[in-house]
């Protein structure tokens, strides 16, 4: 397959054997030297459109990536479950299915963003044969003290039926003038650069399952964050400095209790870091992928 640009990639449909057809687009060279596809869990709400195509395409140069709606999510079928268990499970689901279709039937690297952080790390701890390489984007651990649901004032911003651009700016970018202006420019290459075929706007049956799903990952239970010792795979943690949804400190929190990982807070940056820092990020994403 030629590498396009994301913005310009039809929406593909594969039927999983658990009956859901998934929506995705794949992007990249077939054969990077690898042979490892990496797979990208959505945000919060979010359809194959919120993913800014400037960080897919500077992915998308070294290795082969797809991208996904999760069962229930925009243009998959089915219903969105309200635990992050049985979402991981749909998401395994649509890495076996696409296996079948070309992926081939080994391992894949798993970037997960924020709620699709939380998808990856329990796809990672239910099925760790099926991922070689970890990256948790603007993440935190199950258990964790202060994760039982957002701020009010992030759930006011991203949880409305409507969720305007000033509020977007608020939870994803800093009030810096240069984050606030990569924010306009994020938005901008995610609104303006596809016109047509766009994603199925997600549902809110889709919202208050996916809260559900995140405020019972956050109920406080020590005993869950020493899940995380089973991971053996190499992990990549990273979040912005000034992310008012999942704060910073989770980050060093995860990062500690995973026997491989690595972490890095990026300057002057929330929720959004690898969208505004999406050349730096995807860099590291590429050379920890590639690394030994």
């Amino acid at each position: 397959m030629e590498h396009n640009s994301y913005s310009g990639l039809p929406n593909e449909r594969v039927k999983a054997a658990n009956g859901i057809d998934y929506a995705y687009r794949d992007t990249g060279p077939t054969d990077d030297g690898t042979g490892v596809p990496l797979v990208l869990l959505q945000h919060f709400r979010g359809n194959l459109d919120n993913w800014d195509p400037a960080l897919i395409d500077a992915l998308a140069r070294a290795r082969r990536v797809v991208a996904f709606d999760n069962a229930g999510v925009g243009g998959s079928t089915g219903r969105t479950p309200n635990t992050v268990d049985r979402m991981a499970h749909d998401a395994i689901a649509f890495i076996e299915a696409i296996g079948a279709g070309g992926l081939g039937q080994g391992p894949v690297d798993v970037l997960g963003f924020s709620l699709g952080s939380f998808v990856a790390q329990q796809i990672a701890l239910t099925r760790p044969a099926l991922v070689r390489r970890l990256v948790l984007a603007s993440s935190a651990p199950q258990g964790a003290d202060g994760m039982h649901g957002w701020a009010p004032e992030v759930i006011g911003a991203i949880g409305n039926p409507e969720t305007s651009p000033a509020e977007y700016l608020s939870v994803f970018f800093t009030g810096s003038p240069a984050s606030l202006g990569a924010g306009r420019q994020t938005l901008q290459r995610i609104y303006g650069a596809r016109s047509e075929d766009r994603d199925t706007v997600t549902d809110w049956a889709t919202r208050e399952a996916q809260y559900d799903a995140v405020c019972t990952w956050g109920i406080p239970d020590h005993a869950k964050l020493q899940r995380l010792g089973c991971l053996r795979m190499p992990v990549f943690v990273a979040n912005g400095d000034n992310d008012p949804m999942i704060l910073p400190h989770y980050s060093h929190l995860l990062a500690g209790l995973i026997p491989q990982a690595r972490v890095k807070i990026y300057a002057d940056s929330a929720h959004g870091f690898l969208f505004q820092h999406h050349a730096e990020f995807a860099a590291d994403v590429d050379a920890f992928l590639g690394g030994p």
